[in-house]
């Protein structure tokens, strides 16, 4: 039962992803031709390679990390706290920071990591990243000989899917739903490509992330039934 669970041992993040180069012509012509096989079967015959390669950075082996987000919950007598922090710069940066902080923080048996569609998306993107970039999985990553019972991943989506396998919902509408006041965002998924290589502004990235985390530890208290975090609970570190 989810309110059995401590709320200290779960770690909330997300993951801000772009494709591996600005654009496709950037590419050498193995990667582009391989591009051109892997998305054969999304694009037929509505996009060529070059024109579907905005959509590069959903595909660990095409795209990159740009930014992990994480959040978790600290207890001071009967104050609640929520603190949020970021990982940016160079990918193999980001991704051994985030290990680090599993390493010191979160490799206990009895901690857990959340994400709004996680175990389709955001863990095993870090885990391949993780792969390519030379760098040993943590354990909490590292699912190999796992029983499904002794994954300690959780995800919102699937909590909200009730066991209906074909049930998708987004995290904005699945916050609108269930009461939880929308921040205000100036973006979206879909313009963090534009962001980070045209603007070149990650600080509005990272803050984006960082909201898409709060809102993922908002639905997960909506869904223990528990009261929702105020603005002076949540602390950026």
């Amino acid at each position: 039962m989810l309110y059995k669970l401590n709320l200290e041992h779960i770690l909330f993040l997300d993951i801000e992803t772009v494709p591996q180069q600005q654009h496709f012509c950037d590419l050498d012509e193995s990667s582009q031709q391989l591009w051109d096989l892997k998305t054969q079967y999304q694009r037929r015959d509505e996009f060529t390679p070059g024109e579907f390669y905005e959509r590069a950075g959903i595909w660990a082996e095409f795209g990159k990390i740009v930014c992990i987000s994480v959040g978790y919950f600290r207890m001071q007598g009967a104050t609640r706290n929520f603190r949020t922090t970021s990982f940016y710069g160079d990918e193999a940066k980001i991704l051994k920071g985030f290990k680090q902080l599993l390493t010191d923080y979160f490799s206990g048996a009895k901690h857990l990591l959340c994400a709004h569609n996680g175990k389709e998306f955001d863990f095993p993107y870090i885990a391949r990243r993780m792969v390519i970039n030379g760098i040993k999985l943590p354990y909490k990553l590292d699912l190999f000989g796992k029983k499904p019972w002794e994954v300690p991943h959780l995800d919102t989506m699937e909590l909200w899917k009730f066991g209906d396998y074909k049930h998708y919902t987004s995290l904005k509408l699945l916050a609108h739903i269930l009461g939880i006041p929308s921040p205000k965002e100036d973006m979206d998924g879909s313009m963090v490509k534009d962001v980070y290589y045209k603007e070149k502004n990650i600080d509005r990235i990272i803050d984006y992330c960082e909201l898409d985390v709060v809102t993922t530890a908002q639905v997960f208290l909506r869904m223990r039934n528990d009261e929702l975090l105020t603005d002076d609970q949540i602390k950026k570190v």
